[in-house]
């Protein structure tokens, strides 16, 4: 099959937080007719969550931070989701420990690979390696919430996993790779679907 894309122009919108480019390109549609379209792509840079759970007790550590996207659109903007960060050039593996200790405080153990998603594809180059980890009171080594000097103000929620899968069926939970994590942890754990 002859290539379908053809990248005519790329104008760039914005390069300070993140990257924002307007792509004009060719495009072959299945027919065999050519359209040319004009796409926005937001570039910020790869990154990896993780979902801590504590075996012994049956507990899970989320984050609830102020998500201005989610503000604008509706409720309060205080969404409840995994902790997660770029990669900043680390592996997935090691940002996912390194965002664990900023976020929430903890050093976990017996890091579980599940995923690596685009969570938005239509419109951000994002890619997200989802982890699952173990955690216990011993593997606490500071108070969690973030890094000041990036903006983050992040409150440490524990809870029982059987409450965090209710806010999920419940719509509580709306973050994606949240939700993600929390079927993929049902699933490690032999659990059936509330």
């Amino acid at each position: 099959m002859k290539q379908r894309v053809t990248i005519e122009k790329v104008e760039p919108l914005s390069h300070r937080w993140a990257k924002l480019d307007r792509y004009t390109i060719r495009y072959t549609r299945q027919d065999g007719s050519v359209d040319m379209l004009t796409r926005e792509v937001h570039d910020h840079g790869h990154g990896a969550s993780v979902l801590p759970y504590d075996p012994q007790r049956g507990t899970v550590l989320l984050v609830r931070q102020f998500r201005l996207p989610a503000y604008l659109h509706d409720a309060d903007g205080f969404i409840i989701e995994t902790c997660a960060g770029l990669l900043d050039g680390d592996d997935p593996a090691h940002c996912a420990k390194r965002e664990a200790e900023e976020e929430l405080g903890v050093r976990l153990s017996n890091l579980r690979f599940m995923t690596t998603v685009y969570m938005t594809p239509g419109a951000v180059t994002e890619r997200l390696s989802l982890f699952i980890a173990d955690y216990d009171h011993g593997s606490r080594i500071g108070a969690g919430g973030g890094e000041a000097h990036e903006g983050e103000d992040i409150e440490v929620l524990e809870m029982p996993f059987e409450d965090m899968r209710r806010m999920v069926q419940d719509g509580r939970i709306v973050d994606a790779k949240t939700l993600l994590l929390s079927l993929f942890l049902e699933r490690e754990l032999g659990l059936p679907p509330l």
